[in-house]
């Protein structure tokens, strides 16, 4: 039977751990759908955001899973437009292309108290959330996880894991500890951290130069370690001298190792969208590293120069 926005869902799972949370969830893609579904089923109540004809499908479908690590399953969630009832957490998953647009379905009042948990690639959004919703109860956070979203309300996970690092430097750390205990419980390793700086810029220089390189040549992971190494290794030194700027520890050593260690036929999140023919998060990571670069002084030939070919490109 079809949930309506406004009546509790009661997953067939066991009783979630602690307090039975209510979760909003904006923008219920890959990332988005896979937390939904699993904190459904570990009996939180969940209500995903988004336009109305996905919203119409997840309240009729629920969510379906598909996951090597956490198993094939569906899930029951509530599902609207806009948020218009009391949440304890809202889980911001869009891409940052879209995250204008996608803010006006939770207005600031119907936010309330509320946690906010923006799992958005780059490191400028946090102040942007913080000029429209109390700054205390915005938590930036990172999630490492490959998962698609092939169809509305039907998620792939293709990674052997999922991670979350949970930060705040405002937020009370008893919340984000509740927090982190439900993700935990649901499936995705969680973990809170207390240098939000340094959480941020250890997923951006990792992130920027896999989506940059990636991207500017149309290549799996592999092929662009092997055939651009050079330029990897230039991407991944600047990278990491920026993070140093801005206060956060990098070492280029063991990000070109990690490099290595992926599999052959990764591809960025970026580079999909490439090929989908979808807005491109290139503002959002190569262009806030640029920025961060000219703030600090520091030089980034080799990133200014990829950036540049990709909006030269129409990217």
């Amino acid at each position: 039977m079809p949930n309506s926005p406004d009546s509790p869902v009661t997953p067939d799972a066991p009783d979630a751990p602690g307090p039975r949370l209510t979760v909003a969830v904006l923008g219920p893609g890959g990332v988005g759908g896979l937390l939904a579904a699993l904190l459904s089923r570990s009996g939180h109540r969940v209500i995903c955001l988004a336009g109305e004809e996905t919203a119409h499908t997840l309240r009729t479908t629920g969510i379906q899973v598909r996951s090597a690590l956490f198993g094939d399953f569906t899930a029951p969630v509530d599902a609207g437009t806009a948020l218009r009832e009391p949440v304890d957490v809202c889980l911001v998953t869009v891409k940052a292309t879209a995250l204008d647009a996608a803010l006006t379905r939770i207005p600031p009042a119907a936010l309330g108290d509320a946690l906010l948990v923006p799992f958005l690639n780059g490191v400028e959004h946090p102040a942007l959330l913080r000029a429209r919703y109390a700054p205390d109860r915005v938590a930036p956070s990172v999630i490492r996880v490959e998962s698609t979203r092939t169809a509305p309300g039907v998620i792939e996970h293709t990674s052997p894991f999922a991670e979350i690092d949970l930060t705040g430097a405002k937020v009370p750390r008893p919340r984000l500890e509740a927090l982190a205990e439900a993700l935990t419980a649901a499936g995705p390793a969680t973990r809170v951290l207390d240098d939000e700086t340094a959480v941020l810029w250890a997923k951006m220089a990792f992130l920027a130069p896999f989506a940059l390189l990636t991207t500017r040549y149309a290549l799996p992971l592999g092929e662009a370690r092997t055939r651009h190494r050079e330029e990897l290794a230039s991407l991944v030194a600047e990278t990491a001298a920026v993070s140093r700027a801005c206060g956060a520890p990098a070492d280029p050593a063991q990000a070109l190792a990690r490099y290595d260690a992926f599999p052959s036929a990764a591809k960025s999140s970026m580079q999909r969208d490439a090929e989908a023919g979808r807005p491109l998060e290139l503002d959002a990571i190569g262009g806030a590293l640029l920025r961060a670069a000219d703030r600090h002084g520091v030089p980034v030939p080799v990133t200014a120069r990829i950036v540049r070919e990709l909006r030269e490109a129409g990217r």
